[in-house]
């Protein structure tokens, strides 16, 4: 099929970096749409990519961007924005008659969902159904990476505790790693899936006492969740100076979690990479120095 070329949007993120080395490991070109040169963009020039910058809240930029590509992967970051970034995203993948879309979801995304991103992302897919432009959706669990948020960080370093108002909610965390590998999968063979809604979930579902029997396995300490009010959720969330439409996110998905929304273990990720999602003590075995 030759090399094909393909947009990475949020290219210096979690999600896009790691599709974006994928798709380069595969043979392919990848364009990297970055807010920003900075070092992260400029490890990405060094490992092949060709970095182009831009606002996904400017139609002609990312116009520009989708010029010439096979597909394109969309992710916002949780602020303010996505549905303005959406049809803009949409309508410009339209005109470049981009071949598909994979559209970075959540797995609380839905009608009813008391979080206002959340929600906000259920209609971003709406839009993009209705553009007619081919896509296939994605909505992971928790990352894996919330282990290494500061206020959740802190406390297993220095209190040996997680902190969270999960309640017995389960769920089973998902690296962003594995989540990179499926978007590169679905953007170079997206036949199979186009028009499709993926849950993306780890290998194992625990709940936090097993999310910390976990982290304290591999760290050699003894690590205990200890649940705490929505209240002082919310205090702590405020007290890192976090920005509130992040934090009534964060609220009201920790209240999702505790009903059961998180639910699940992986069912794609291993058949479209030929290799499954890593576990909890494998993500913190190769972050062991974040937590000092």
């Amino acid at each position: 099929m030759g090399t094909r070329t393909f947009l990475v949007a949020g290219a210096t993120g979690d999600t896009g970096r790691h599709t974006a080395h994928e798709l380069l490991a595969g043979g392919h070109a990848v364009r990297a749409f970055v807010h920003r040169v900075d070092e992260r963009s400029e490890a990405l020039r060094a490992a092949g990519a060709d970095i182009v910058t831009g606002d996904l809240l400017d139609i002609d930029a990312v116009r520009a961007a989708l010029d010439g590509v096979h597909g394109a992967y969309f992710v916002y970051p949780l602020r303010p924005g996505l549905l303005d970034a959406t049809a803009y995203f949409a309508q410009a993948a339209r005109e470049a008659g981009t071949g598909v879309v994979v559209n970075m979801s959540q797995i609380s995304a839905r009608r009813d969902a008391a979080s206002n991103a959340a929600r906000n992302h259920w209609i971003a897919e709406r839009v993009f159904d209705w553009s007619g432009v081919p896509v296939v959706h994605v909505r992971p669990t928790y990352f894996a990476e919330w282990l290494l948020y500061p206020h959740v960080r802190a406390a297993i370093r220095d209190e040996g505790l997680i902190k969270l108002p999960f309640g017995t909610g389960r769920h089973a965390p998902i690296a962003a790693e594995d989540q990179g590998r499926a978007i590169a999968a679905l953007l170079a063979d997206p036949a199979p899936h186009l028009g499709r809604t993926y849950t993306l979930n780890g290998p194992e579902e625990m709940d936090e006492h097993g999310i910390a029997a976990a982290v304290g396995e591999v760290l050699g300490r003894t690590i205990s969740y200890q649940p705490i009010s929505i209240d002082e959720y919310r205090a702590r969330l405020a007290a890192t100076g976090l920005w509130p439409y992040l934090i009534q996110h964060l609220v009201e998905v920790g209240i999702d979690c505790s009903n059961g929304v998180f639910r699940g273990t992986d069912r794609i990720i291993g058949s479209l990479t030929g290799k499954g999602p890593m576990t909890v003590q494998a993500f913190v075995r190769k972050h062991a120095a974040a937590f000092g």
